[in-house]
This record gives C-alpha cells, sequence and structure tokens, in this order.
C-alpha cells in the first residue's frame, strides 16, 4: 500500500470539520475541483467513500468519522510536536456514547467507570430523545446509545441491543415519611408519590400493579427525569417509585430510605450498537463484561 499522502489528509480534515466543500476551499484558498480531486484520491487509496451528499451538505461515511478521528489525532500531534519536540503522550481515544435524557446518571457512570479517568480516552456523552439518539447512532455521530428499553427493529435499522442490567423498582422516600412502615399497600394509601411518566415501562408495570392491589395512589407528580426524581424524593415531596441505584449516594447517605420493592416492576438497561465495519475498540471493553455475542439481543 502507498504511503499515505497527508495533504489529502489535511484536505478531507478541512472539510469533515467545515462540512462543506465550498467553505473548505475557502478556508484552503484552493478551488473546489481541485479539492474535490485530492478527497477523491484519498477515497481511492483508503478504498472506502469518506463522504455521501444529501442535497448541499456532506455528511461522513462510517469510514469517513473513523478517518476523521484518525486524522485529529495525527494533527493535534503534528501541534505538540512542533510546541514541546516530544510526544510522550498516548494517542486519544475517543468514544461517542448517547444517553436518554431521562437515564439514571448513577447508572451512565457505572457503565462507563472503566473508561472515565485514562488519560488516553475521552469519552464524549450527549443526552436527548430516542429518535434523536437512534438518528445519531445511525449516521455514525454515536458509537453507542444508552437506553432503558431495547428500540423496535426493521430491516434498515438492525440495532443491536445488548441486556447490561436489570434493576428492581422500589418505593423510597425519606426517613420521616417512611417511618419504619414496610407494607406497599399501606404506604401507598396514606402517602403522595413520585411517578415516571407513563410513555415509560416502569410506569406502566406500577399502574398494573395498583390495577391488581385496588389502590387509587395520590400522585404528587409525573417526572420524566430521574435527576428530578431523585431531588423531588429529598425534597420530602413524596414516595418515589424508583430504581434504587437512581438515589445510590442518598440510600448510602440516610438521606433516602427503601421501603420495599415493588413486585415484578424491573428497569432494564440496554447498550444500543450497530453493526460495524469498524467498531470502536473502546466500546468492546465496556460491552465485553455484560455479554458474550451470543448473548447480544438484537431486536
Amino acid at each position: 500500500m502507498a504511503a499515505l499522502n497527508y495533504n489529502h489528509l489535511r484536505y478531507f480534515w478541512a472539510v469533515a470539520h467545515e462540512g462543506h466543500l465550498t467553505r473548505a476551499a475557502e478556508r484552503l484558498a484552493v478551488s473546489q475541483s481541485a479539492l474535490s480531486v485530492q478527497i477523491r484520491k484519498l477515497e481511492d487509496q483508503l478504498g472506502h467513500p469518506l463522504f455521501e451528499r444529501r442535497g448541499k451538505a456532506l455528511h461522513l461515511t462510517e469510514a469517513g468519522r473513523i478517518a476523521l478521528d484518525h486524522a485529529d489525532r495525527i494533527f493535534a500531534t503534528g501541534t505538540e510536536l512542533q510546541a514541546t519536540l516530544s510526544a510522550r503522550e498516548r494517542a486519544r481515544q475517543v468514544l461517542r456514547v448517547g444517553a436518554l435524557a431521562t437515564l439514571s446518571r448513577n447508572f451512565q457512570i457505572g457503565f462507563l467507570a472503566p473508561l472515565i479517568g485514562r488519560p488516553e480516552v475521552e469519552v464524549v456523552l450527549r443526552s436527548g430523545s430516542l429518535s434523536d439518539l437512534l438518528a445519531g447512532l445511525e449516521a455514525h455521530r454515536l458509537d453507542v446509545v444508552l437506553l432503558n428499553q431495547a428500540p423496535p427493529r426493521d430491516a434498515a435499522t438492525p440495532w443491536i441491543a445488548t441486556a447490561l442490567a436489570a434493576q428492581p423498582v422500589s418505593l423510597i422516600g425519606t426517613p420521616a415519611r417512611i417511618a419504619g412502615r414496610r407494607d406497599i399497600g399501606a404506604l401507598l394509601g396514606a402517602e403522595p408519590v413520585l411517578l415516571p411518566t407513563i410513555e415509560g415501562t416502569i410506569r406502566a408495570g406500577f399502574d398494573a400493579l395498583m390495577a391488581r392491589l385496588g389502590i387509587a395512589p395520590r400522585i404528587a407528580a409525573e417526572v420524566d427525569d430521574m435527576a428530578m426524581m431523585r431531588l423531588l424524593a429529598r425534597a420530602d415531596a413524596g414516595l418515589a417509585v424508583v430504581p434504587p441505584i437512581v438515589v445510590r449516594d442518598e440510600l448510602a447517605q440516610g438521606l433516602l430510605v427503601e421501603a420495599a420493592p415493588l413486585p415484578g416492576i424491573i428497569e432494564s438497561f440496554f447498550a444500543v450498537t450497530l453493526e460495524r465495519r469498524f467498531p470502536n475498540p473502546l466500546l468492546g471493553e465496556l460491552l465485553q463484561p455484560h455479554a458474550a455475542p451470543d448473548e447480544a439481543v438484537t431486536r
């Protein structure tokens, strides 16, 4: 294989960051046609298309995203070399993680713990809606998406959902509100509750449990954000229906206590990916402890 032409790589790097051929050509003081020729030569050498055109905009392919990660590191290293005349630091690796905006922060930190603090690793964490996150995964802007339910799958989007954990859901409140009581029926009959919104799996399970027990709970708040649920529980606004991991620190400090698990209600956590020709090696480190390849749930 011929040696990589770094002029071609720099042209690609500029276009990738600009997202537009005209702006990149102006920045580099070359013609658009010359810039296009240089990028085609790089694509021919690498054996993969690096961009796809959508309207007037250029979008990176999967190979293009990988090439950009390497180009970022290459040119950053060159800058460091010029400044310090040494390159003692290891090349940085980047993992782009998307997480449902309502997902437990404690769970996210626990999942990413093996990478956090490693000097050669940068974790980019973005939150958003289910549709935005899956679109980012499909467009190669994210390496993995963390959800509390496996997404629907069709032939065009064969998501791979790896089950990471299943947490029981409990009734949790301040020590004063729980007051040593453990009977779910008595607590829910007497105290206001903080509930997830109806879109989630926890709420569906809770509503079904209340129907079986013949209880009409007094709802203090419906919350779609686990961080807000934690704050409301700490403020003693009511009994929270949450997995204990959401309020792990408060339970450890005695600010909140767990009255009792709610029977039959669990929250499952999934890492959602797409099959890649060039998988991010950091992702393998995170997923390997949770599931062997044949244990991944393809949904």
